[in-house]
């Protein structure tokens, strides 16, 4: 541990105000990509339902392309020069920017290029702030609580969405509305996006007061780039070598994709095979967060105990088993007790991937290895979705086309037993 992570561990408001950051972003995560913004660009904006829906899946893979490549590259020039709380702000106001914007996108099809223009720089910078965001964590935690407030910061995360949500709902959405906005050019709808800017841009500053700087390295930019491209060049050149650890990201890859694809079904699943009504759904969808959000926090203190692999590997050993039994439910209410379950565990199982990284890597390359966390999270995030698309239309059966989403845990599983414990660092060759 240097100098700054002994000045920075244990120190209880920075702490806490780097975590209130996960329920900052939370907000764009529920609001613009999930559940408001993504509906009324597919539904309003485009010229049809089918254009929307095929627009909005081009303009989030693009964005997901450009994190995928340059969440590393930026990552290992940033561990060069340092600055973290500078990177994070510089792309924390291009989200935040872009998110206000969205509020001139009228319900039109002349609005569609500026929409996916505003869609795809906000996801992309969005993502490079929590490469910064995520390698801040065990210099502030420092080595025997990572696990714990990389929990308490991803439930804070899935409890922040709910709420920014909720907030948009009933205040700007739902019949007889908190707020009364004309429904004219979908202004009520177009005003949950402010809410979302206002929501990102004050929770966000905890972070940038309370959280200590880090240092500048003193390193030219130019020189800073250079090195930092050589050293990501080394690392991907020794991957047999760094075998260990890109065994922890292709399986992070596998179990991501997992969970990724059922949060983008789940809700198409219960209304195509129970008929759950809109409302239900949307109430299942945030009891499902609620549930995540508690299980990431509840569980976030066991990880320090037993170890972030072991962490995962329960997690995803149950949500296999309760992910099963929820295939096989015969009725709504077997499906909702399984998805309540479910939830628990898909908390803990994205904190404890976070915590193992920040255990196992050196300070020098948290940035660049975060990168690479990053890009796991979204370099094969098409293939759940369409996996479960082409098995349910050859099968006709929507049961084993989800059954995609067990196979993927498996797999996810299966390789993390391969993974070495994070109890200490890893060698990685540069």
């Amino acid at each position: 541990m240097n100098i700054q992570d002994k000045s920075a561990e244990g120190n209880l408001t920075a702490l806490v105000s780097w975590s209130i950051f996960d329920w900052a972003n939370s907000s764009y995560s529920a609001i613009i990509e999930t559940f408001v913004f993504a509906t009324f660009f597919a539904e309003a904006v485009a010229a049809s339902d089918t254009e929307g829906l095929s627009l909005w899946g081009f303009i989030t893979g693009l964005a997901g392309l450009f994190v995928a490549i340059g969440g590393p590259i930026l990552g290992a020039i940033a561990d060069r020069c340092g600055l973290r709380k500078l990177w994070i702000a510089f792309f924390t106001v291009i989200t935040i920017t872009c998110i206000s914007l969205m509020w001139f996108v009228k319900p039109h099809p002349t609005y569609v290029i500026f929409a996916m223009v505003l869609t795809g720089f906000a996801a992309i910078a969005s993502e490079y702030s929590y490469v910064f965001y995520n390698a801040m964590l065990p210099e502030l935690s420092g080595p025997k609580n990572v696990g714990k407030w990389s929990g308490i910061g991803w439930g804070l995360g899935y409890l922040g969405g709910m709420m920014s949500l909720l907030i948009a709902y009933f205040g700007f959405i739902k019949p007889d509305p908190w707020f009364a906005i004309t429904t004219a050019e979908s202004a009520n709808i177009r005003a949950t996006f402010l809410v979302c800017a206002a929501w990102y841009a004050l929770f966000s500053l905890p972070l940038f007061f309370f959280t200590p700087p880090s240092k500048s390295m003193g390193i030219p930019i130019g020189t800073a780039v250079k090195q930092g491209l050589l050293t990501l060049w080394g690392s991907l050149k020794n991957v047999r070598e760094n075998a260990p650890l890109f065994r922890f990201f292709i399986a992070r890859m596998f179990f991501v994709d997992g969970l990724l694809t059922l949060f983008a079904f789940g809700g198409v699943y219960a209304a195509t095979q129970y008929h759950m009504s809109s409302d239900e759904i949307l109430r299942f969808g945030i009891a499902l967060n609620i549930t995540a959000g508690i299980g990431a926090m509840g569980f976030a203190f066991l990880d320090d105990r037993v170890g972030g692999k072991e962490m995962i590997i329960i997690s995803l050993a149950a949500l296999i088993f309760i992910g099963t039994m929820a295939l096989l439910a015969k009725t709504s209410d077997e499906f909702w007790t399984y998805g309540m379950l479910l939830g628990i565990f898909v908390g803990p199982a994205q904190a404890s991937s976070r915590s193992y990284l920040a255990r196992v890597v050196p300070p020098d390359m948290r940035n660049q290895m975060f990168g690479f966390f990053a890009l796991t999270g979204k370099a094969t995030a098409f293939m759940g979705p369409m996996l479960v698309a082409w098995i349910t239309y050859m099968t006709q059966n929507e049961r084993l086309g989800m059954g995609v989403v067990i196979v993927f845990l498996v797999i996810g599983a299966l390789l993390m037993l391969s993974v070495p414990s994070d109890r200490k660092p890893i060698v990685i060759e540069k």
